[in-house]
């Protein structure tokens, strides 16, 4: 007994292999969970795994991230039972077999080939290979129902997904189908790419973009973005076609979540056959459900709505006439090949009385939109989609009587029970509006009072201690700020006030200008913004919307922005004034912090978009505080990776060159102007200035070439250097790093948790490579394209400054440039 436990241990501990070869003879047991087969970076791993429907006992085998399956053996229809075993034979045939009943699931059909080994690489393809250590069969090659990073997808392969089939045509158009025959998506090339593909091959990137390159193509053609394009350096993307029939994009992290980044069909009841035969798609919220049209029909499986519904009585078995179920704002789907078979112009009625007098029509569609369509569908299968924004009227021939299927309210027994309720509410509405009247009158009387005001002002105070956004009104900012009196500064947002609250707390009034937005979404981004709390941001104290007017309250900042300190003169700084290299390199650090925050620690990524020495604030110990964050959302609701042009608003000098290209903005926009603030730290000068001692280069071009010859000293603000001795280990580590954020591949800049890492010398730093000019601009400002640009002053919470914009420069401090164009990126919304 004790020998064959002996035999069986050395037996399971022989089918874990970590990153060797597998030769043949070695198997997988779906009854050993512990057996499995490993990349050399235990990344992915092959081993059977648990059927997520409900079939009892039953297993796939399957390569793994993180236990999410990237190819099946067999695809999803090859379930094994907890017998079955997965073995490479000696003939070099990959075999899935059920140990109870010797079927063979699933083979790789490689017999005879010169198999002799076969292995997990860590991209996640598992290969069959040659003494010669050639690949002769993958799983790369022969996918199932994902693409991952490393893998083409070529016109000879094909996802599948039950029903579902996703396809690549020569032509580079990718078609989602159903049954192998209704092509219900299609996403081809842009029209811009005039060229006939030879062999067409697709990809995901490991950034988050599906694109499609070909010998023909001079460049590979982006076909999707992933929402999360470029962001996170641990996040394992993939794609994938989902048992519902739509194509997304997944974003997985090491902890195994799976988040969806991109979907091909927004609308999930277009999905032909989501809902069976006959089934009805409608939406309950944001969900899609299915349903039957009527009480004519009932679910084929009451259990799996899904699976379609059927005629309680068929029309052949009709014991009188057949007549038509009408359904208002529904369609029954019609895609290629049954389009060009089964459309007519005519009427509504003529369209409904075609298909009750012929045999051969089971269902119809007429359109409301003006072209006058009218849809057939003969007895083969009918997908139907009911939603309220339809311009349609659809018919389905039953067996009379039509019985409709029971709405909420149309039973005049229900409505007499519901009376009582509405008596009840009427009445404590009533009574609740009679106590909001007696409060408003008080008030109203009793608002000039001396002993009220000391009431409001202690309600103030608690409220403001509570850590909630206050709600103030115009008219107390009005007196708080005397009358909008002391202006401290503007910028592309609005102007920003000094004003002293109720509570004799000092903030800054910030009056905004160009919202977009209605009541209740200001609201929702005020309360985001204001539960975002870092000791390196600006807190929000709180707001005011009334009307037209929209204000927010900020804690006021000592000693304004970093600006302020940078950009003069030194004649013109007072010694007070004078930040020593401990201090930049604290602020530096601080702000690096506090956007890591935003990007990587809030629930939701906050990208500030508009990252500038303006925008970071100091406190009376010079503590910097990055303000201005949420507010580009406030003034454009859309999502900044997607917008039109004419709503992108940016400063000059440290627009990221994706702002420039048409591409999605991402937190690595961020990173890029902060790059940009990091070098401006060191030197204390513009970063697009020109001067001959730059040999009239951009700043940042010229700070690169001094760098690479090893002359730190150079780019060093005199005002520094002159006044104390500095620690130049620690200054070339920030110059290293603001070279790599200010790098133009989005992808080559590190993320800002990254950053404060090599800023505090945590992670050692390689030597960046030299930044480039873009395309389209002209020291950091847009070429060939109109821009509107306004000269603003301190655009923070801060005390306004005398200083004026340094000479020498081309542009004052803080201009802002917005790019005005007529193209529109996407139509995505948040």
């Amino acid at each position: 007994m004790i020998t064959l436990i002996l035999l069986l241990f050395i037996a399971a501990a022989a089918t874990t292999v970590a990153g060797d070869d597998i030769l043949p003879g070695q198997s997988l047991s779906a009854a050993n969970p512990s057996s499995k087969w490993s990349s050399p970076n235990n990344t992915f791993s092959f081993s059977f795994i648990p059927n997520s429907q409900p079939q009892q006992n039953t297993f796939y085998a399957a390569v793994t991230y993180n236990g999410i399956p990237i190819w099946i053996a067999g695809g999803d229809s090859a379930v094994a039972d907890s017998t079955a075993t997965l073995t490479l034979l000696s003939d070099g045939n990959l075999r899935l077999v059920n140990g109870s009943t010797n079927h063979i699931v699933w083979q790789s059909n490689t017999a005879n080939r010169g198999i002799t080994k076969a292995s997990l690489d860590d991209t996640g393809n598992f290969v069959l290979k040659n003494d010669t250590v050639s690949s002769i069969w993958a799983t790369f090659d022969n996918p199932t129902d994902t693409i991952v990073p490393g893998q083409n997808f070529t016109t000879g392969n094909v996802l599948t997904s039950g029903l579902y089939s996703l396809k690549l045509m020569n032509s580079g158009n990718l078609t989602l189908r159903w049954n192998d025959s209704i092509v219900y998506w299609t996403l081809g090339l842009n029209s811009s790419v005039n060229t006939n593909l030879t062999s067409p091959t697709l990809g995901l990137q490991s950034i988050g973009i599906l694109s499609l390159s070909d010998p023909n193509l001079p460049t590979s053609v982006i076909m999707a973005y992933s929402s999360d394009y470029a962001e996170g350096p641990d996040i394992f993307r993939f794609t994938k076609l989902d048992n519902d029939g739509n194509l997304r994009i997944y974003s997985s992290s090491s902890a195994g979540s799976q988040n969806v980044r991109w979907a091909a069909v927004s609308d999930q009841c277009q999905v032909f056959g989501y809902c069976g035969n006959l089934g009805i798609c409608s939406y309950n919220g944001s969900n899609p459900v299915c349903g039957c049209p009527s009480q004519n029909f009932e679910p084929v499986d009451v259990r799996d709505t899904r699976q379609g519904c059927k005629r309680k009585v068929e029309i052949e078995n009709c014991p009188g006439n057949a007549t038509m179920l009408e359904l208002d704002n529904a369609k029954f789907l019609t895609y290629p090949p049954e389009l060009s078979s089964q459309v007519f112009f005519i009427g509504i009625s003529a369209c409904r009385l075609n298909c009750l007098v012929s045999g051969s029509c089971i269902a119809s569609t007429s359109l409301s939109d003006g072209t006058g369509l009218c849809y057939l569908k003969v007895p083969s299968f009918v997908s139907g989609y009911q939603s309220p924004a339809l311009p349609s009227t659809s018919y389905l021939k039953v067996c009379g009587p039509v019985s409709l299927n029971p709405t909420v309210g149309s039973n005049k027994s229900t409505r007499w029970k519901l009376r009582p309720w509405i008596v009840v509410v009427v009445v404590l509405a009533t009574l609740f509006g009679l106590v909001i009247g007696e409060i408003g009158l008080w008030y109203w009387c009793c608002r000039n009072s001396p002993k009220l005001g000391v009431m409001s002002a202690q309600y103030a105070l608690l409220e403001y201690a509570s850590g909630a956004p206050v709600q103030f009104s115009y008219k107390d900012l009005q007196r708080a700020t005397k009358g909008f009196k002391d202006k401290l500064g503007s910028g592309g947002f609005g102007a920003v006030y000094k004003g002293i609250l109720a509570n004799r707390t000092t903030a800054a009034v910030k009056q905004l200008e160009g919202i977009e937005q209605g009541e209740k979404q200001f609201r929702m981004e005020v309360a985001t913004i204001s539960s975002t709390h870092h000791l390196n941001l600006v807190r929000l104290i709180g707001f005011c919307s009334e009307g037209r007017h929209r204000l927010l309250v900020y804690e006021f900042m000592k000693n304004s922005s970093l600006d302020t300190f940078l950009f003069a003169p030194e004649e013109q700084l007072q010694s007070g004034k004078l930040l020593n290299w401990e201090c930049r390199f604290n602020i530096a650090l601080g702000t690096a912090k506090g956007i890591t925050y935003l990007h990587e620690e809030c629930r939701d990524c906050i990208v500030h978009c508009d990252i500038k020495p303006e925008n970071i604030l100091l406190d009376e110990n010079y503590n910097a505080k990055v303000s201005d964050f949420g507010l580009a959302k406030l003034v454009n609701p859309k999502d900044h990776r997607y917008r039109t042009l004419t709503s992108v608003r940016g400063t000059r000098g440290y627009l990221a060159p994706e702002w420039l290209a048409n591409l999605p903005i991402t937190s690595k926009s961020d990173v890029y102007s902060y790059g940009m603030v990091l070098l401006e730290i060191v030197c204390g000068r513009r970063n697009f200035e020109v001067s001959e001692k730059t040999n009239r280069k951009k700043f940042s071009v010229w700070a690169y070439e001094e760098f690479d010859k090893g002359n730190i000293e150079a780019i060093i603000d005199n005002k520094v250097r002159n006044h104390e001795q500095m620690d130049m280990e620690q200054v070339r580590r920030v110059i290293q790093v603001s070279f790599w954020c200010i790098q133009e591949q989005p992808s080559q800049r590190p993320m800002m948790g990254k950053v404060v890492q090599m800023l505090e010398g945590v992670t050692e730093i390689e030597k960046p490579p030299a930044p480039k000019v873009s395309p389209g601009t002209i020291d950091g400002s847009v070429a060939g394209s109109s821009m509107n640009m306004t000269s603003t002053s301190v655009s923070t919470f801060a005390p306004s400054s005398s200083l004026q914009t340094p000479k020498g420069s081309s542009f004052a401090s803080g201009m802002n440039v917005e790019r005005v164009s007529s193209s529109l990126l996407h139509s995505d919304s948040v």
